[in-house]
């Protein structure tokens, strides 16, 4: 599959904590978006931050969390972009899901080949 021109990106914030069915939020949301063949996603964890209840979460040495800022980054065609929205709308029930324009300049997917 190739993809060029303008896209979406889908950039969703929650806490490392965050849990979806028995699993950290963002492992669960990789896989739904692998499953649902999305072009690709990338966790970042982040090192301090803050949401809606303005807690700041740190990895500062003197003040470890276990519940650090983790960003999924999704990007797409618009069209399964739209399609996935309702899936990330359920799974996400606390935290900040925002939503860009982007040109895409580049990606390909080689085919897969068949294990000998």
């Amino acid at each position: 599959m190739k993809i060029e021109g303008t896209g979406k990106l889908v950039r969703i914030y929650i806490g490392e904590s965050d849990q979806y069915h028995g699993q950290a939020l963002y492992n669960a949301i990789v896989a739904r978006m692998k499953a649902e063949g999305i072009a690709g996603a990338t966790v970042t964890r982040g090192i301090e931050g803050f949401g809606a209840n303005s807690r700041i979460h740190t990895a500062a040495i003197l003040r470890l969390s276990e519940d650090l800022p983790v960003k999924i980054e999704v990007v797409d065609t618009e069209e399964r972009i739209r399609k996935v929205l309702p899936i990330l709308d359920e799974m996400v029930t606390e935290g900040l899901i925002t939503m860009h324009d982007c040109e895409i300049i580049k990606y390909v997917h080689a085919p897969r080949t068949e294990a000998r």
